[in-house]
């Protein structure tokens, strides 16, 4: 797949919004990727997966023994990955504010994990659900991402896979452009802004 057919899938399920969107890190954006609508489809979710997975090195591949994911938004692009893989699929997730593993999840002690998720934007998500899967017992030996949309501001201590780069401009709400200010702004993520 190109970066145009990975678009083209995003576009087909709606999934790539125009507007004023309030991003979870409290940035805002002229565009917004739901990726919660491109995987709402299953086999478009497992296309996208597949693909991703197609990008990692051999060795990456190889060695990944589960593959755990930020809840909400990583879960099921963790799961398509996982599956696609022929790993466990497990979630972090945040009942008091901390990622944590819960519902009887639990990684051995080296487990060889790939931390997925749906999108990056600054990459602090990722770095609480890395620092939870250490904590839990887990080696975290890469990231992935269907969508980095950080512009290369995200930066993690093992390989970042992303499926699509795309650079999208995000503002501070102090300093919008008119353009951006003369719109609305909706919140279209799961995470209250910071």
């Amino acid at each position: 797949m190109t970066d145009d057919d990975i678009l083209a899938e995003f576009r087909a399920a709606d999934a790539l919004l125009e507007g004023h969107f309030i991003l979870s890190s409290g940035l805002r954006s002229p565009r917004y990727l739901q990726c919660a609508r491109v995987l709402m489809d299953p086999a478009r979710g497992a296309r996208l997966a597949e693909e991703l997975v197609r990008r990692f090195p051999a060795d990456l591949r190889g060695a990944i023994e589960a593959v755990v994911s930020p809840a909400m938004g990583g879960v099921i692009a963790g799961h398509e990955v996982a599956r696609a893989l022929g790993v466990p699929a497990m979630f972090v997730e945040r009942p008091t504010g901390t990622f944590e593993l819960r519902r009887g999840f639990r990684l051995e002690p080296g487990t060889k994990v790939l931390m997925m998720e749906d999108v990056v934007t600054t990459g602090l998500s990722s770095r609480e659900a890395m620092k939870a899967i250490e904590e839990a017992g887990g080696k975290v030996i890469a990231a992935a991402a269907l969508v980095d949309r950080s512009n290369g501001k995200a930066a993690f201590d093992v390989p970042f896979v992303p499926l699509i780069r795309l650079e999208v401009p995000t503002y501070d709400p102090e300093a919008l452009p008119p353009e951006l200010a003369a719109i609305p702004a909706i919140k279209p993520g799961s995470r209250a802004a910071a």
